[in-house]
């Protein structure tokens, strides 16, 4: 949940107009904004070509296949949800707030890139056999293990550490992913609150005001 790096391959927010030597980029980018338009990943490669207005050709050049481009993409997701979770970790005061305000910034990443995160922690991710995929997913998990490490006062291969970590992931992983899924009404909540209170009582505290903040299942 919390991040600990931000040394992963850089995309740009947008897609970019194509110009020689940035066409990689312009895939990624192409691809991203095409998962954040609410679209299916079932596009064509040939399809984001004609898009960013080159040959299919040009793009078999920096991408063998649509795998290779998904792949690029996920990379991508995971740097913008770690660099995003760092500087609202450093945003924070104190190691206790910046755990809270990494597990916002982890749903609301969540909530804005819906697809993006379901391509990202999905089966895409395990099935396929990306070294440089699997080591981002990995680097995500241990910037939370970290953070956990940093919160309890315990080193990090502690044997409570693990289970904290494995159990913080499975509460903010799967609200984020109940909200995107539209099982809870957010109307009816205040999702910041809502966050810090099953983090809390996570950790054996009282969520405060507990059914004021409690979105309605739908």
């Amino acid at each position: 949940m919390c991040a600990v790096s931000t040394s992963m391959e850089t995309a740009a927010e947008s897609p970019p107009g194509y110009h020689h030597g940035n066409l990689r980029e312009a895939l990624v980018a192409a691809g991203l904004a095409h998962l954040d338009a609410g679209r299916s990943p079932d596009f064509s490669l040939r399809e984001l070509t004609r898009q960013v207005g080159v040959s299919a050709n040009a793009a078999y050049r920096h991408f063998a296949s649509k795998e290779d481009l998904l792949i690029a993409m996920a990379l991508e997701g995971f740097r913008r949800l770690t660099l995003e979770q760092a500087s609202a970790l450093q945003a924070q005061a104190s190691l206790a707030a910046g755990f809270m305000a990494a597990g916002r910034a982890y749903v609301a990443f969540a909530q804005r890139h819906p697809a993006l995160f379901r391509l990202m922690f999905g089966r895409f991710v395990a099935s396929n056999g990306s070294e440089e995929l699997r080591a981002a997913a990995r680097m995500a998990y241990d910037g939370m293990r970290h953070c956990v490490a940093a919160v309890l006062v315990r080193p990090v291969d502690d044997a409570q550490v693990e289970v904290a970590a494995a159990h913080t992931w499975s509460v903010i992983h799967g609200l984020g992913h109940l909200l995107i899924d539209g099982q809870f009404d957010t109307k009816t909540a205040d999702i910041e609150r809502l966050i810090e209170a099953v983090l809390q009582y996570g950790d054996k505290v009282p969520p405060p005001d507990g059914a004021a903040i409690l979105p309605t299942p739908v």
